[in-house]
């Protein structure tokens, strides 16, 4: 023992002893404080994490980091309970829970450090994102005049207010049921044709769903073959924020229930119009737990599984006869007044259907006896009451063989041509219609059928934006709308013979999925290069050959580009609705050496890049392009070309990236119309040597902000149209050198400091818009030369410019002042994109 006591080994031992018990006692010195240092913070903590819960919930973020540190804290909550029960007879255990509390406290903090701060970074981005978009909504309306300062109008999706004849109870029932608590979804429905979808825009108007959900109204039509990314997308469209890109459906709404929140703190109305069957899984996912949020679904399917639906019944016979008699105009003069007798007995026929009503009497507006006769006997011998389509369809029949005029039915036929549920561009059906049926390039008898198919109540035609009047021939606002059942009748009408003998060709490819000729096709080409192959003989594919002179194909977002071998040769309209971001001219374009007009619309979010534009080349009878949101590749030689049109495009690769000028590609261009082409800051060069020039319109391109300095080589200009071009700054002085300029529009230049001088020498000059041009702040003086025309120069503008600018030139007869009521229609906000879709 006294050898252990005495050694060196028992002094080492001695020494890491007492070491210890000297850092036991320090550490349980300090235990003390590093415990209420733990409960300082865990108190401190607990009601922020409540806090961040509340706004995780409302920016509809996922819980999963929340609920972690919740735990974090819920651990370190138990070691302090261990901790505060610990006594001096615990002296030695101090330590070790010294160390556990430090541990915990260096986690926790390591995580709010780190993990929540990034998430939380995350989450702030996102929301100043939507913040700026909103922002952004808001800087647009109060600029253009639309926002007052006491409501967001602007956020509103719904359509413009329909007429709703007949339909009073039906009305004030829906809205009954809208107003109710408790009432997530609510489905409208009814049979074909019934009124459904002008019920729920009419809805949207109503005073007290007005009162109750204000601006936060949003109207979105989802049709046979949705798209959800693209439902959600023209919902942010309508709110005028960044349309997103979404990778899949969760995502977009996920994003779309931040959206909502956002927009409002007041109630929403969600309309889901046009919703078909199989599709009640989609109305599942625009579900969110939102207080006093509604989604109000028209369908043909009632839709139990979201409770009692309300049912649109046919009309009463006394409302039924009072629509009638109003669309077929009997209380005006007539060339033919029928009994009343007759009147019943055809309202009688029509079962109640608002759609038959509308369209039989507009169809026997001022006919004779005899076609209203044949009228009630046709009715008399078809069976609807069942009013499915397909009766429907072919008792809509009869109103289209009382179209006397060939082209006015075969007008009807081309509404088919295009989507369900997309406005169709009066444009289009101009530049068609010129070349298929020999009308005027103007547009005057084309607008003149259109009006006659509203008279018969087979389409509607809404305007945008009231930029210029219909006498000045300027349709680039106009659209037409049709109900999906008359688009299923144009196309009925369009297949009644076989692939090979038709008129007009409508083709629908989404995926993977072909018609029965088109696989056909593609297999007997398959056997022929098998063929080949074995015997070592080239044996010629047997290629489709079509006759028709309009060739539509559809296709989806992922369509593969597997295009059949046809031999269009007689097809003179090709007319391409495609949705993908990538797009291939089909090989079969080169050879349709009597195509004359070309018309490409993507109604996709994304710009759609065009391949194989060099096709193209090879048509020298093509004389019409209409190119809608696609990225335009480099120009080819299209030296037959008479009009181009753009619309919403990115033209960066045509004007600025082309080896080619646009002056070699297209000398005898005579029209071009650029529209909505933000990415525009300078026209292309070489423009003003395209003299057969006679139209140049540049609208709605915002970074446009000078035109060329040698604009009067455009020697057979006739009318110059530069309206909403807000960043344009200069107009060069040559513009006074356009002789034969008829019409110039300048309308929401908003940033324009003057005029050139020589303004007055525009000798023949007959319309001059400048409404909106705020900067102006004098006019040349040369205007006083307008004294001395031989006519009329209509002025349009704001009361303004009147007082201020043409005031001071009081004494010039031939100008003429005309100052039009301020026209708000939103409907420009939803661009050519909305899928709202008008039902008469």
């Amino acid at each position: 023992m006294a050898d252990l006591l005495s050694g060196g080994a028992v002094g080492a031992v001695m020494g890491e002893v007492v070491k210890y018990t000297l850092q036991t006692i320090k550490k349980g010195r300090e235990f003390g404080p590093t415990l209420e240092t733990n409960i300082e913070t865990l108190k401190a903590l607990a009601p922020i994490v409540e806090e961040m819960k509340d706004y995780n919930d409302l920016l509809d973020r996922p819980r999963g980091e929340i609920e972690r540190l919740e735990k974090r804290i819920r651990e370190g909550e138990e070691l302090v309970k261990v901790c505060k029960k610990l006594t001096l007879w615990n002296f030695f255990s101090f330590p070790s829970y010294q160390g556990k509390l430090q541990k915990k406290d260096k986690e926790l903090q390591r995580h709010l450090a780190v993990n929540v701060q990034i998430e939380n970074k995350r989450d702030l981005i996102v929301l100043s994102a939507k913040v700026d978009g909103i922002l952004d909504v808001l800087t647009k309306m109060v600029n253009s005049g639309q926002f007052d300062g006491n409501q967001i109008g602007g956020l509103c999706g719904a359509p413009d207010e329909p007429e709703c004849l007949g339909m009073g109870e039906a009305l004030n029932k829906l809205k009954i049921e809208l107003m109710k608590d408790g009432v997530d979804v609510l489905v409208l429905t009814g049979l074909g044709g019934s009124g459904k979808s002008t019920l729920a825009k009419k809805i949207c108007w109503h005073p007290q769903i007005k009162g109750k959900f204000g601006g936060n109204i949003f109207f979105v039509t989802v049709s046979k073959n949705p798209n959800l990314k693209n439902i959600v997308q023209t919902l942010f469209e309508h709110c005028e924020c960044r349309v997103p890109e979404f990778q899949t459906d969760e995502e977009a709404i996920n994003r779309l229930g931040l959206l909502l929140r956002q927009v409002g703190r007041n109630p929403i109305l969600l309309v889901l119009d046009d919703v078909w069957p199989n599709s009640e899984g989609l109305v599942e996912k625009f579900k969110f737990r939102m207080k006093d949020y509604k989604i109000l679904v028209t369908s043909r399917v009632a839709f139990r599984r979201f409770g009692t639906p309300c049912q649109l019944d046919p009309l009463g016979h006394g409302p039924a006869v009072s629509l009638f008699r109003h669309f077929a105009q009997l209380n005006h003069k007539s060339s033919y007044m029928p009994e009343k007798k007759l009147v019943r007995e055809i309202v009688r026929g029509c079962k109640g259907s608002p759609l038959a009503l509308q369209v039989i009497a507009g169809s026997l507006c001022q006919q004779p006896f005899e076609k209203w006769q044949n009228m009630k006997e046709f009715l008399q011998s078809q069976s609807i009451l069942e009013l499915n389509s397909t009766n429907l369809l072919c008792f809509l029949q009869q109103s289209l063989d009382i179209l006397e005029d060939i082209n006015q039915k075969e007008c009807f036929m081309d509404m088919g041509l295009f989507p369900e549920d997309q406005r169709i561009p009066v444009t289009i059906l101009i530049d068609m219609w010129a070349e298929l049926y020999d009308l005027d390039e103007d547009g005057t008898k084309a607008m003149a059928i259109i009006h006659d198919l509203i008279t018969r109540n087979l389409i509607n035609v809404i305007a945008t934006r009231k930029v210029a009047t219909e006498t000045d021939k300027y349709y680039n606002n106009h659209y037409v709308m049709m109900h999906d059942l008359l688009r299923e009748l144009a196309i009925h009408q369009s297949k009644g013979e076989p692939i090979e003998q038709r008129k007009r060709l409508i083709i629908e490819l989404n995926g993977d999925n072909r018609p029965d000729w088109w696989i056909a096709q593609n297999q007997q080409g398959l056997i022929s290069r098998a063929y080949s192959f074995i015997s070592g003989m080239f044996v010629k594919p047997i290629q489709l050959k079509v006759d028709a002179r309009v060739l539509s194909i559809s296709t989806d977002e992922t369509f593969s580009s597997d295009w059949c071998d046809m031999q269009p040769d007689e097809a003179e309209v090709l007319v391409l609705n495609l949705r993908s971001d990538k797009y291939s001219l089909p090989d079969f374009t080169e050879k349709m050496s009597k195509l004359k007009v070309l018309i490409i619309t993507n109604y996709g979010f994304n710009y759609s890049e065009l391949t194989k534009f060099e096709l193209l080349g090879f048509l020298l009878n093509l004389k019409r392009i209409r190119l809608e949101k696609v990225s335009v590749p480099c120009l080819c030689r299209l030296k037959n070309l008479r009009k181009l049109s753009l619309h919403m495009c990115n033209t960066k690769n045509t004007f600025e990236s082309c080896s080619i000028q646009i002056s070699d590609a297209m000398p005898n261009l005579v029209e071009l119309s650029i529209d909505y082409c933000n990415d525009l800051i300078k026209l292309p060069d070489g423009i003003c040597n395209i003299t057969t020039l006679k139209k140049l319109s540049i609208t709605n391109c915002h970074k446009l902000s000078a035109l060329p300095q040698d604009l009067e080589k455009l020697e057979n200009l006739e009318v110059l149209r530069l309206c909403s071009c807000s960043d344009l700054v200069d107009m060069p002085k040559s513009v006074g050198g356009l002789n034969k300029l008829r019409c110039l529009d300048i309308s929401d230049c908003v940033n324009l400091p003057k005029l050139p001088d020589d303004i007055g020498d525009l000798q023949r000059l007959e319309k001059f818009y400048m409404k909106g041009c705020s900067k102006l702040s004098e006019l040349p003086y040369s205007v006083i030369n307008f004294e001395n025309l031989k006519h009329k120069i209509s002025v349009i503008c704001d009361d303004e410019a009147a007082a201020a600018l043409w005031g001071q030139f009081p004494n010039i007869q031939n100008v003429k002042i005309e100052m039009p009521e301020v026209d708000i229609n939103l409907n420009f906000l939803h661009g050519t994109r909305s899928s709202v879709v008008s039902l008469r």
